[in-house]
């Protein structure tokens, strides 16, 4: 390969990793360590299990507390078209779409007559082996900021 067809394969690829998207597919497990969880106590454990098919977004949880454990899933599609989701407090609707490469998914629902709206952020690490969501949750009680920080296995 000529030097000239080297460099155009090298300005080709190096486009297509930037436009590449991160995949959040895989386990991950929460860093209590690196976790913050607002005025709220931390869960003994939250394992995600993410598959991650751009566009489709499946995401089964499991949360263990005080309280017991909790299990979810939910699924979305990264275009930013609206999706139901049937959750312990009822249906939620929502919608997941790319901010460069932070994945934004908000969601709102109804719970005992009262609008609750939460709006995750999740960013991947360089390397892909650590995963971070914001979440701001609005209700009529106020507003809780939350920060998960996740290691995949």
């Amino acid at each position: 390969m000529t030097l000239a067809g080297r460099a155009t394969a090298l300005i080709l690829l190096t486009a297509a990793l930037i436009a590449a998207k991160p995949n959040f597919s895989g386990e991950w497990k929460m860093d209590p360590s690196k976790s913050d969880f607002g005025p709220n106590p931390a869960p003994e454990k939250i394992v995600r299990t993410i598959q991650h098919d751009d566009p489709n977004l499946a995401i089964k949880t499991l949360l263990v507390s005080q309280q017991g454990e909790i299990a979810s899933g939910l699924k979305y599609t990264t275009d930013g078209k609206e999706c139901t989701n049937t959750t312990r407090f009822g249906e939620a609707k929502g919608t997941a779409k790319w901010d460069g490469d932070t994945l934004v998914i908000e969601s709102k629902l109804q719970f005992q007559g009262a609008d609750i709206v939460q709006k995750d952020r999740w960013t991947l690490s360089s390397d892909g082996k650590a995963m971070k969501v914001q979440t701001s949750i609005k209700s009529p009680q106020g507003e809780i900021e939350m920060a998960i920080s996740f290691d995949k296995q």
